[in-house]
């Protein structure tokens, strides 16, 4: 089998997908704004602004770039840490609850009409095979984001 035949396909596709304005939507949805309140949100409530730069794999410039932003809207407070006032909590308002729920909602809304769209065969196996991809991914990369010894099991 040619592999790096396949590659260059799949990277066209990845490519016409990611242009596509209901990807575009999505991708905002897993590394904006929208992604910081989802983070929030299954934290439960409470998270350190280290916590969500790790999660989205972002400096904590970026981050605090994006909270700044969260702040502005009224959907976030930045309170000291009670417990070690070395730590700062970021936690939704009832207002950033809400866009939260509404943000998630639209973008599962979104996520499941183009399941929809494959059908239950091809949804199972799209979800399947990303899945297995994001497991091979993540076994080849380190916590550091380097390759380990650039192999992928």
């Amino acid at each position: 089998m040619d592999y790096a035949f396949l590659a260059a396909e799949m990277l066209e596709k990845m490519q016409s997908l990611r242009k596509a304005s209901p990807q575009k939507f999505i991708d905002e949805a897993l590394h904006g704004e929208a992604f910081v309140l989802h983070i929030i949100t299954r934290c439960g409530g409470a998270v350190q602004p280290s916590e969500i730069s790790s999660e989205m794999n972002v400096s904590s410039a970026r981050v605090a770039q994006t909270l700044n932003s969260i702040e502005k809207k009224g959907w976030i407070t930045r309170q000291i840490d009670l417990n070690d006032r070395r730590r700062i909590l970021v936690r939704l308002t009832p207002e950033g609850k809400i866009a939260a729920e509404n943000q998630y909602r639209k973008v599962t809304g979104l996520a499941a009409k183009m399941l929809s769209a494959l059908g239950e065969e091809d949804a199972k196996e799209y979800i399947r095979i990303t899945g297995k991809l994001a497991e091979i991914i993540s076994s080849a990369v380190d916590p550091n984001g380097i390759c380990n010894g650039g192999q992928m099991k």
